[in-house]
């Protein structure tokens, strides 16, 4: 409230910047400048508060306060007002955050913004042909975001820019940024030195609207690298080893900080890599610290000014000596071994020398179908030229891949440089077919022809993430995820029984050969060739810009909001789902061909935990109606019950809406008369997203308390009226028999999130601050 009274801040960093130098963030924004000696002044203020060694993790969270002095401070447990320096949203999320935006009824954004167009290009036919498709089909969603970013102050990459996160590292991430993105995988920035967070749209906007934004204050869990990666082992292998030691939970409420001796052996788009599959362990983010590897990355994409700087801030970039960890996990580089993790979960891990006899042990198909490189995760020039080492190779004894194999550069930047220096032929050559510079088939949008649905096989990717039905939207597809250049070399085997630091290949002639290792250049002897220019810059003045959203569109729809809390408990709630097992914000609300309603609340809300498991049943999509007593569609039987006025609740298994930040999967459930999600426990930013939308997440104070709630009782949460901080909820569970139990539930709301709640949403709390303040 007093950030809106005080008026709504455009641009927050101050104007009285680096004495030493005025330095801008970024290429696209020459008037808006690096603040460090605000950094510097914050991390001081702290550090005597404190009085103790520094992470840096916490020297960039906590030099972005937003009152240093006053700010209450300990790991795990409080929250904290912080203010961060820019906004990224991809074009899937994007919708919904501008529409949150709009509704907000401010004129323009308070911090630098942008929107990226990479989620909503479908991989079908090739580059080129696939991105004219998307441009005809999503016109109406691009012009939306265009016109929505001229009239807001958002700069606008066009569809075939490249992959948001790439895009972020190339030009808006620097050492000690904090930027948030409505992504999970926002923490590829981190390979920079920048504390970078995926959020929900609603997170977004609060940002957008220059206020101070809320997080848990994050524990530091540290990995300490030694020793020196060489041969077939790779940046992917490190977080892949990682996932298999902390599981996909074990980072959740933490920030991952690599350290140590290791740490410059690997080049600034490998830390990327690693700190981008960060998502995939819960963690808030990760980051490397500052050094000669960043420098030179910054160097190459022309920010050698950026470089300069932080050299000379360098001690607020790196950790302080002494500094404390909450958890330290060591790895010797020069003992790792190439890593591939899978199916079904990115926490899975095995060596590559045991996964073919693991599979044929398992039931998993080891012929491979489909190889993929590429992505967020793995796109990098390095990245691609480390897999053309390898076909190369192959190449020169007359072999090309048994399997599919496809490549997605990162950016339009990535594609032109590897076109120019012969990455891309070699890698068509031994078979490749290189897609749109887009996310394609790492989030599903993928129109794949060489398998039917329901038919078990098995592929290999770069990506991140593996879940069922992740990349194709078949559900016996066995995905595993490893590095390019191993995907490479198992794409030309055909087979998951191939290890290539041991087993030889037959070429053409015959003759029997091994695959050496893969040796790439980090970076480019040339300038990187910056391609064709997708970037729309925001007009100085864009008051008389209209932004189009037609009420008969199928794709857009503005947004009415939620309803108030009536002040009441909340009694006799039926229970929609009873989920057993692993439930991802995929199987809560399906990416794939439900991309193309992320603006269109209301349609979207058709996919709603459809990919969920039943208790009652063992099957998804199917739940009982308790008033008729059939079995229907999740979506359906929601529908029914809100057109009856009944509100409804969710029971989940543990790490409940793990993976995107898709807040789409907390909108659908509140459109849809949903109230209460109770859980043995939440994954970060979904417990985040349905708190900013007006819903309940609570968790069993029991976790054995789960068995004792069916599909077929009544719950009340009582005690709202008194609905305060670290004060639990009773739940009343009222069973057919007419018997009944209480049962005691946790929550982590604060008291600025219980305003949330009882405004019916973030969003809506803005509002009744705005009017107040006016």
């Amino acid at each position: 409230q007093h950030a809106l009274n005080s008026g709504i801040r455009r641009y927050h960093v101050g104007p009285v910047l680096c004495q030493r130098a005025k330095v801008a963030m970024s290429h696209f924004e020459p008037n808006e400048y690096i603040d460090y000696e605000k950094l510097e002044k914050n991390i001081n203020i702290v550090r005597k508060r404190l009085d103790r060694p520094l992470t840096l993790s916490e020297k960039i969270v906590y030099g972005h306060l937003d009152d240093p002095a006053k700010q209450e401070i300990e790991r795990g447990k409080t929250y904290l007002r912080l203010r961060p320096d820019r906004v990224a949203m991809q074009d899937a999320t994007a919708q919904m955050a501008m529409l949150q935006f709009i509704s907000s009824g401010l004129p323009k954004v308070a911090v630098p913004s942008t929107i990226h167009c990479d989620h909503l290009i479908e991989a079908q036919s090739g580059g080129e042909k696939d991105l004219r498709r998307a441009k005809d089909i999503n016109q109406e969603v691009y012009n939306f975001l265009a016109t929505a970013g001229a009239k807001y102050g958002v700069g606008f990459w066009k569809p075939g820019s490249g992959i948001i996160h790439q895009i972020i590292l190339e030009n808006y991430s620097y050492p000690g940024v904090m930027l948030i993105g409505t992504d999970s995988h926002t923490p590829n920035g981190g390979g920079l030195g920048g504390i970078c967070i995926g959020v929900g749209g609603a997170d977004a906007v609060d940002v957008m609207a220059g206020i101070p934004w809320e997080l848990k204050c994050p524990k530091v869990i540290g990995v300490k690298l030694t020793g020196k990666l060489s041969g077939w082992s790779s940046p992917k292998d490190v977080i892949l080893k990682v996932a298999g030691i902390l599981t996909v939970k074990g980072g959740t409420g933490a920030i991952i900080e690599y350290h140590g001796p290791g740490v410059d052996s690997i080049s600034c788009t490998g830390m990327a890599t690693i700190c981008n599959m960060g998502a995939e362990i819960g963690a808030t983010t990760s980051i490397f610290p500052y050094n000669a590897r960043m420098k030179k990355y910054l160097g190459k994409t022309g920010r050698a000014d950026i470089a300069a700087l932080a050299d000379e801030f360098q001690q607020h970039l790196v950790p302080d000596a002494g500094c404390q960890y909450d958890q330290v996990i060591e790895i010797n580089l020069s003992e790792l071994k190439p890593h591939i993790n899978g199916p079904f979960t990115p926490d899975l891990a095995h060596p590559v020398s045991d996964i073919g006899a693991v599979a044929e042990k398992e039931g998993w198909p080891v012929d491979i179908r489909v190889g993929l490189i590429g992505s967020c995760t793995n796109s990098s020039y390095e990245d691609m030229g480390r897999s053309a080492a390898v076909a190369k190779q192959a190449l020169a004894h007359g072999l090309k891949c048994k399997s599919k194999f496809t490549i997605t550069p990162g950016s339009e930047q990535i594609r032109a440089t590897i076109e120019r220096d012969g990455y891309a032929q070699v890698l068509r050559d031994v078979g490749g077919l290189v897609l749109a510079n887009a996310c394609g088939p790492c989030i599903g949008q993928w129109d794949r022809k060489d398998i039917k649905k329901g038919e078990k096989n098995t592929i290999v990717t770069s990506y991140n993430r593996n879940f069922t039905g992740r990349n194709d939207a078949n559900p016996e597809t066995h995905a595993f995820v490893t590095s390019p250049e191993i995907v490479t070399a198992l794409s030309i085997a055909g087979t998951l029984k191939f290890n290539p630091e041991t087993d030889y290949l037959t070429g053409a002639d015959g003759k029997k050969f091994k695959l050496e290792a893969p040796d790439a250049d980090e970076l480019p002897k040339l300038e990187f060739d910056p391609g064709q220019d997708t970037y729309q810059y925001p007009p100085k003045d864009g008051s008389g810009q209209h932004v189009d959203v037609s009420p008969t569109s199928q794709r857009l729809q503005l947004l009415e909001p939620f309803d108030k809390w009536d002040g009441k408990d909340l009694e006799d709630m039926l229970i929609l789902i009873k989920v057993k097992g692993k439930c991802t914000t995929d199987h809560i609300s399906a990416a794939g061909p439900w991309l193309k309603f992320r603006g269109h609340l209301d349609n979207i809300s058709n996919n709603l935990l459809i990919g969920a498991i039943n208790t009652e049943n063992g099957k998804a999509n199917s739940v009982r109606n308790a008033l008729t007593q059939e079995f229907g569609p999740v979506p359906d039987t929601a529908r029914y019950y809100k057109k009856m006025g009944i509100k409804w609740a969710v029971i989940g298994d543990e790490n409940y809406g793990e993976g995107s930040s898709r807040e789409h999967a907390a909108l659908e459930p509140r459109h849809l008369g949903g109230r209460v999600i109770i859980t043995k426990s939440f994954a970060r930013i979904h417990e985040t997203n349905l708190k900013k939308q007006g819903l309940l997440p609570l968790t069993f104070a029991d976790p054995a308390d789960y068995n004792k709630i069916h599909p077929v009782d009544k719950l009340s949460i009582v005690g709202l009226a008194d609905f305060a901080p670290g004060k639990p909820l009773k739940c009343i569970i009222k069973h057919p028999n007419g018997s009944q139990e209480t049962i005691m539930l946790n929550h982590t709301f604060n008291e600025s999130q219980i305003e949330w709640f009882r405004a019916g949403s973030a969003l809506n709390r803005m509002k009744e601050l705005q009017q107040k303040s006016s």
